[in-house]
C-alpha cells in the first residue's frame, strides 16, 4: 500500500514536469508555465492567479483600440501659430468617455462632497463648485445663464464649464474611488457607507475621513479597512484579507486624456478591409463639410459652433445648430469611435502641459508632456513594520514629487524657450520669474509649468477650431465659459 501511493506521487510529481516543460498552455490547466506547480493550491504556497478575466469597459466609457497615425496639422494654417507640426506616433488602447461631462454628473460630485465634508470642511466643498462667474461678459446679459445653467434640471445634459484644469483632475481622482468602491459593494467584499451617521457629527474630521473610500488607501494603507461585506476576500486558508489589482475587480485610473489620445480618438482613423488608412480628416466626422451628407441626414449640422460674426445658431424658422450656447452632450452625430461632440459644443482640458515646441521633442510612443511623477509620502511606520501613510484633508494618500521626478521641462525646446523673458523689459530676467517664453513667439508669451493645453473647438468658436489638430492653452487654475472635460483609462491587457 506503502510504495503504490509512494508510486502515485512520482507519477504526479513527473506529470507536473512534464508539463512544466511542454509547450502547453499550462496556466489554462492551473500549472505554471515556469515551473510546473498548480496555482491556487492551498497546500502549497497558496498563490493566487485569477482564472479567465474578462476585461470590461467602465461605464460610460467607450474602448478605443490604438495604433499609429499622424498627429499634428491637416493643412496649411497661415494666420496661426504652427505649433503641431505633423509626425507619426503610436498611441496604446483606452479608455474614453463617450460624452462629455455633464452639469448633473458634476452636482453628484458637489452633493458627495457637501454630504461628507459640509460640517468639518466646508473650504473643500467650496473649492469643487464650478466657477459660475465665467458666464458674465462685460457686454452681454448673460445673468440667467451664471444662476440657472450649473442648477436648472433644464441643463442636465449640458456638458459642465467653469471648471479648471485642476478641478478637473480632482475629479477624475473622486470617480476613480467612486467606482472602485461600488465595484467592491457590488462584490459583496465591503458594505456600502452609511451616510445617515455623518449626519450626526459635529466637527470631527476622523468621522467625515472614515466615509472617504480611496483606492490606493485601501491598497497601501494596513489600518484601513472598510466594513467587511456578506462575501468579503479570502485567502486559500480562509482568512480574509484586502483586494488588490491582482484580483480584477478594481479599476485603473481614471484621468484626462493625453493630446495625443484625445487627438487620435477626435479623428477615429480606422483602416478599411485592405489595411489602408484615410489620412488627412478635417474634421471628426467623415468628409470635409460641416453638414451631414447622407442621404437620411442631409444637411443636418454635425458640430455646434458659430459659423461667422453674429450667427451663433441660425434665423428663427430655420436654426441651423440650434445651440445658442452649449447643446446636451449627445446632440449631433458621433464619430467613427462613437464619441460625440469632438469638436465643438465645449473645448475640453487635456493632461499635457503647453509648449509650443511640443513636436520638436516626441515620443514615438504615447506621446505626452507633462508627467510628474508622484511618491506617496510615508508618515512613519508601525509596530509591524508596515509604512503608515500621510492623508490629505480629502482623505486620499498624500503624496510629492521627489527630486528629479518633475519632467514638465524634460527637453523644453530650444535655449530661447527656457528664458525669463517680458516684451516690457529689455533685460528679460526680472518681471519674469518662473515664466518660461519664446521672445520670438508673439502669441504665446506667457507659458509657465502650469500651463494646459485644451482642444476641441466650441460654440463661440469659428470652424477653424474644430480641427482637431488646432490647440490652445489655459493655466490650470483658470476656467472658462466654453471649456469642459471628459475622462480617460488606460486600457489594460490585450489592445485587440
Amino acid at each position: 500500500m506503502k510504495l503504490k501511493t509512494t508510486a502515485k506521487a512520482v507519477t504526479l510529481l513527473f506529470t507536473i514536469v512534464l508539463m512544466g516543460c511542454s509547450g502547453a498552455k499550462t496556466s489554462d490547466q492551473g500549472y505554471s508555465r515556469a515551473t510546473g506547480w498548480k496555482y491556487n493550491d492551498k497546500t502549497g504556497t497558496g498563490f493566487l492567479v485569477k482564472k479567465n478575466y474578462v476585461s470590461q469597459a467602465p461605464t460610460g466609457m467607450v474602448a478605443i483600440q490604438g495604433g499609429s497615425f499622424t498627429i499634428g496639422e491637416k493643412g496649411d494654417f497661415l494666420i496661426e501659430q504652427r505649433n503641431n507640426m505633423p509626425r507619426r506616433i503610436t498611441v496604446s488602447s483606452f479608455y474614453m468617455d463617450q460624452y462629455e461631462i455633464r452639469n448633473i454628473d458634476w452636482r453628484e460630485y458637489t452633493n458627495w462632497m457637501k454630504v461628507v465634508f459640509g460640517k468639518t470642511a466646508p473650504q473643500l466643498v467650496a473649492k469643487a463648485q464650478p466657477n459660475v462667474k465665467v458666464w458674465r461678459e462685460e457686454l452681454a446679459y448673460n445673468e440667467p445663464y451664471l444662476e440657472n445653467y450649473f442648477t436648472h434640471p433644464a441643463y442636465d445634459q449640458y456638458p459642465v464649464v467653469g471648471v479648471t484644469w485642476e478641478q478637473a483632475m480632482d475629479y477624475c481622482q473622486w470617480r476613480t474611488d467612486r467606482v472602485n468602491e461600488l465595484a467592491l459593494v457590488r462584490a459583496g467584499i465591503i458594505l456600502p457607507p452609511d451616510f445617515t451617521a455623518l449626519e450626526k457629527q459635529t466637527n470631527n474630521d476622523s468621522i467625515a475621513n472614515s466615509f472617504v473610500f480611496n483606492t490606493q488607501k485601501y491598497l497601501l494603507q494596513p489600518s484601513y479597512q472598510p466594513k467587511n461585506g456578506k462575501n468579503p476576500k479570502k485567502d486559500l486558508y480562509g482568512n480574509i484579507r484586502k483586494v488588490d489589482m491582482s484580483d480584477g475587480i478594481l479599476y485603473p485610473q481614471f484621468r484626462l486624456p493625453t493630446e495625443a489620445e484625445w487627438e487620435f480618438a477626435a479623428y477615429a482613423i480606422k483602416s478599411n478591409k485592405d489595411g489602408i488608412v484615410p489620412e488627412g480628416k478635417i474634421y471628426p466626422w467623415s468628409g470635409y463639410q460641416v453638414r451631414n451628407p447622407s442621404k437620411h441626414d442631409l444637411g443636418q449640422m454635425e458640430a455646434n459652433f458659430v459659423r461667422g460674426r453674429g450667427d451663433m445658431m441660425g434665423t428663427s424658422g430655420s436654426l441651423n445648430d440650434k445651440a445658442t450656447i452649449t447643446a446636451p452632450v449627445d446632440s449631433y452625430f458621433p464619430n467613427d469611435f462613437g464619441l460625440y461632440n469632438m469638436a465643438g459644443n465645449v473645448n475640453e482640458w487635456v493632461l499635457d502641459v503647453y509648449r509650443s515646441t511640443t513636436f520638436e521633442n516626441v515620443s514615438e510612443y504615447n506621446s505626452f508632456r507633462g508627467n510628474e511623477y508622484l511618491t506617496p509620502i510615508v508618515q512613519s511606520i508601525d509596530a509591524a513594520g508596515n509604512k503608515v501613510y500621510k492623508v490629505d484633508s480629502l482623505g486620499r494618500i498624500a503624496t510629492e514629487v521627489a527630486k528629479g521626478d518633475d519632467m514638465r521641462n524634460y527637453k523644453d525646446g530650444d535655449r530661447m524657450s527656457q528664458l525669463n523673458y517680458s516684451y516690457t523689459d529689455s533685460i528679460g530676467l526680472a518681471n519674469m520669474k518662473n515664466h518660461l517664453a519664446d521672445p520670438t513667439d508673439v502669441l504665446r508669451p506667457l507659458i509657465t509649468e502650469k500651463t494646459r493645453v485644451y482642444k476641441g473647438g466650441s460654440w463661440k468658436d469659428r470652424i477653424y477650431w474644430l480641427n482637431p489638430s488646432t490647440r490652445r492653452y489655459l493655466d490650470q487654475d483658470k476656467s472658462a465659459n466654453d471649456i469642459g472635460f471628459r475622462c480617460a483609462m488606460s486600457m489594460t491587457g490585450s489592445n485587440n
